[in-house]
């Protein structure tokens, strides 16, 4: 008796450890910037020009205004990944963007984690944010960030069923409070991190992100003294295909 309570016992923990190992391993494929399940992720490309591509997460906002003229100063055309429910508020701003020539993308809905929803909250919280989209205007091809970098199956699933790519980021210089709150900080990662083929993450549509927007400018133009052009991403997708 005391045996089979030993055999149990035993049991019971390894079954206990491989749970937890399987949940570990789903976590770290949840929030992989290069590794997903089903269709194709980009955390950047593989080139070997010096180009970039310099994306802002979230909004449109009121402060959407602040940044645009600043894009328009250095000649440069960036990639917005919009919310839905931020497009339904502040339309003027997202048909803004586009008149100005900018990509966007779509980055769901609500900003919810997409991991652990059902398929029918995936795909309304999708259709819904590209209906917005053309909306504003936009008539291009309509590329797909999760919020807060998060997909696990349902989503990537959903994603290469509808033909759409996954596009992540590999500079994102706001992650690490020490530098998110100094502009110069922020330009300094930046330089230091990137490489040909990188794409550059920055909040810009809140006002908390104010050292953010001041970084722009340092960003494009030390970027640009050392040899690098600024290129949306599906244009670094099409450069990624010859």
């Amino acid at each position: 008796m005391k045996l089979q309570r030993n055999k149990i016992k035993k049991y019971a923990i390894l079954s206990l450890l491989a749970t937890s190992c399987t949940l570990i391993v789903l976590w770290r494929i949840s929030r992989s910037r290069t590794f997903q399940f089903f269709g194709e992720i980009y955390p950047h490309i593989q080139t070997d020009q010096k180009v970039v591509a310099l994306t802002f997460d979230d909004g449109p906002t009121r402060l959407t205004d602040r940044v645009l003229p600043i894009l328009k100063e250095l000649d440069i055309k960036a990639t917005f990944f919009v919310t839905g429910k931020a497009l339904v508020e502040n339309m003027p701003q997202g048909k803004k963007i586009v008149l100005a020539g900018h990509q966007v993308g779509n980055h769901s809905y609500s900003h919810q984690r997409m991991v652990l929803k059902t398929p029918a909250f995936i795909r309304a919280e999708i259709e819904r944010t590209d209906s917005l989209i053309r909306r504003a205007g936009y008539r291009h091809e309509i590329l797909f960030r999760p919020p807060n970098g998060k997909k696990l199956v349902a989503l990537p699933y959903y994603l290469e069923q509808t033909h759409r790519k996954t596009i992540m980021w590999d500079v994102e210089p706001e992650s690490y409070a020490e530098i998110a709150n100094d502009s110069k900080k922020i330009v300094s990662h930046v330089l230091a991190n990137v490489k040909p083929g990188s794409i550059i993450l920055l909040h810009v549509m809140v006002a908390e992100r104010k050292e953010s927007v001041q970084a722009i400018r340092g960003i494009v133009r030390q970027l640009r003294q050392r040899g690098y052009s600024f290129k949306t991403v599906s244009e670094l997708l099409e450069l990624n295909a010859n």
